[in-house]
């Protein structure tokens, strides 16, 4: 009977313990890596690259951040990271093989250096209902490279620059069921300062490195450097969201091309999907 008695204690002990827990956990809405930690404790672990999570209603919940026609919000410390990449393979027999082009997952190379932070963007409100979203400012590139399974490695300048976005009408405000689709600008990796191994650039270097530019090889365009922007499709889906705090958190999918080499090579196209996170103020 003694036996069963400290049982039933240590139970509800723990049963305490749980619930004070997950009430403390409620409690504060955003979970944050390196909330409260030091230089010296973030240093070399990887944590400055991590966006911070919010505990809030998930996707379809009846959080509501309203914004009515014509009013403005902003959104500040957004952090996007990146979790997985793909890039699209071509048939190497194009001839013989049916198999159509796909995206292959790969492998990330770079080091903790592959998030974007600090990014702010505008939000407003439409007569019909919808958002428009314009990105402004902060870091808002970032150089990457990964490896595709044959061991090709892929450069890419993976950037929310210029991000213009909209949303289905109707939506009256930020929750999380929204969707923010739009494009975004892609600059070049490699900028027109840039000189390759046989001194040719696009501001400054040779123009060529051959020593008959009129008997050019038209299949080579090394030498006829182009530092020109391409555009790509940026999507920002809502997942969490707390009105107290203004913050939001979700995912987010990015199709770009990779690196041309200032328009020397073909670019790769490049799948990548993240988390993201923000604060919006009204």
């Amino acid at each position: 009977m003694k036996f069963r008695s400290f049982t039933k204690a240590i139970f509800a002990l723990c049963v305490t313990f749980c619930i004070l827990v997950a009430s403390n956990l409620s409690a504060s809405p955003a979970i944050a890596g390196t909330q409260g930690l030091t230089y010296a404790q973030i240093r070399n672990t990887g944590l400055a690259n991590k966006c911070p999570d919010i505990l809030g209603s998930s996707r379809g919940g009846r959080n509501f951040i309203p914004l009515a026609s014509g009013q403005t919000a902003q959104i500040s410390e957004l952090c996007l990271e990146p979790t997985s990449f793909f890039v699209k393979e071509e048939s190497s027999n194009k001839r013989k093989s049916r198999k159509k082009s796909e995206f292959v997952a790969s492998k990330l190379l770079t080091r903790s250096t592959s998030s974007l932070d600090f990014v702010k963007a505008t939000v407003t409100g439409n007569s019909d209902g919808s958002l428009s979203l314009v990105e402004t400012d902060g870091l808002d590139y970032q150089p990457i490279t990964v490896k595709m399974p044959g061991g090709e490695l892929v450069a890419i300048l993976f950037t929310i620059k210029g991000f213009k976005a909209t949303t289905a009408p109707g939506v009256n405000g930020i929750t999380t069921s929204v969707d923010f689709i739009g494009v975004t600008d892609v600059p070049t990796y490699r900028g027109s300062g840039f000189i390759d191994p046989k001194g040719r650039g696009l501001a400054i270097g040779y123009d060529s490195a051959e020593g008959l530019p009129g008997k050019r090889n038209s299949f080579d365009n090394r030498s006829l450097k182009d530092d020109s922007t391409s555009k790509g499709n940026f999507s920002l889906q809502v997942v969490r969201l707390n009105p107290e705090t203004g913050e939001i958190a979700g995912t987010f999918e990015c199709e770009q091309t990779s690196d041309n080499d200032l328009g020397g090579v073909e670019p790769k196209e490049v799948l990548i999907r993240g988390i993201f996170y923000g604060i919006v103020s009204v």
